[in-house]
């Protein structure tokens, strides 16, 4: 096996920590936003994964907005495999009790996609009024987000039944004055398109599984919500060029290795007085250099 292969895989498995890049931008006002205000982003684990991840779209959103001059601070409320009933009944913990200027509210994928465990169009309808109502009661601004597609396939009888709930969340936003972030139009859009054909995993363009997001999925919701909030197309390029320099947004894979090869590592290491990780994460960055003047 080629070394140079292993010491470059053995570093990429170690990117995991997170960064956001900083802005000299001087531009204010977003739909009312301003430096100082807090937003919530209620969801799903599509919305916990775009918090816990530095290329998820909730951090690619908070950079798209300092790429403005505008300094906002996210307040996580995503949580794996909830519907709209759930988040309803700890929205007043997760995110009124928390005091945000605005929220966020994302859900309709677990409501379809958990079958009779999920929540029919009524009850849906009925719990993101409520959410809405309380949310503007309590003086923070709404923005709405469609549900994001079950599978890239929009046939699919998943992806037809959330029609009726995408539907429902647009006129909700029209009657109660909601910001809202269109996803789910943008996502049948973009996994049409023939862009990145290259780097489709398994037939999946925007997710890693059908339903969670990959970076471009996650770009593809920040973009949403930034442009909700009133971004033009000069500042989404601004905001798409900060984002290019973002560390631990792309997952260039891993590659696991025998004992007898970490051995070697460790032996090879040991004779400069280094770790295995600093001696791998020392070639790679040389090596990944080399490659970017190619």
């Amino acid at each position: 096996m080629n070394n140079l292969f292993i010491v470059i895989a053995l570093l990429y498995a170690a990117l995991t920590s997170t960064s956001v890049a900083e802005s000299n931008s001087t531009t204010t006002g977003c739909a009312g936003l301003k430096t100082g205000d807090k937003i919530a982003f209620l969801g799903d684990s599509i919305t916990a994964q775009g918090f816990d991840n530095a290329g998820g779209y909730v951090w690619l959103v908070i950079s798209g907005l300092e790429s403005l001059g505008l300094k906002v601070t996210p307040i996580p409320a995503g949580v794996s495999g909830h519907t709209s009933k759930d988040m309803l009944v700890r929205l007043s913990k997760d995110v009124i009790a928390k005091k945000p200027d605005w929220v966020t509210i994302s859900c309709g994928v677990n409501d379809v996609w958990h079958g009779a465990m999920g929540v029919e169009l009524a009850a849906y309808k009925a719990n993101l009024k409520a959410m809405v109502n309380q949310c503007q009661a309590a003086g923070i601004r709404v923005m709405l987000l469609t549900a994001t597609m079950i599978g890239e396939d929009q046939s699919n009888a998943n992806n037809q039944k959330l029609v009726a709930y995408n539907e429902a969340v647009r006129i909700l936003a029209q009657e109660k004055k909601c910001l809202l972030a269109d996803l789910n139009a943008r996502m049948q859009v973009a996994v049409k398109s023939p862009e990145r054909s290259d780097l489709v995993d398994q037939g999946k363009k925007l997710t890693v599984d059908g339903v969670h997001m990959n970076y471009f999925g996650n770009e593809m919701m920040a973009e949403g919500v930034l442009i909700a909030f009133g971004f033009t197309d000069d500042q989404l390029k601004i905001a798409r060029n900060k984002w290019a320099d973002l560390a631990n947004t792309m997952n260039l894979g891993t590659m696991a290795v025998s004992y007898r090869e970490y051995k070697a590592l460790e032996a090879a290491a040991a004779k400069r007085k280094q770790s295995v990780k600093g001696m791998v994460d020392a070639a790679v960055a040389k090596t990944l250099a080399d490659l970017s003047k190619d």
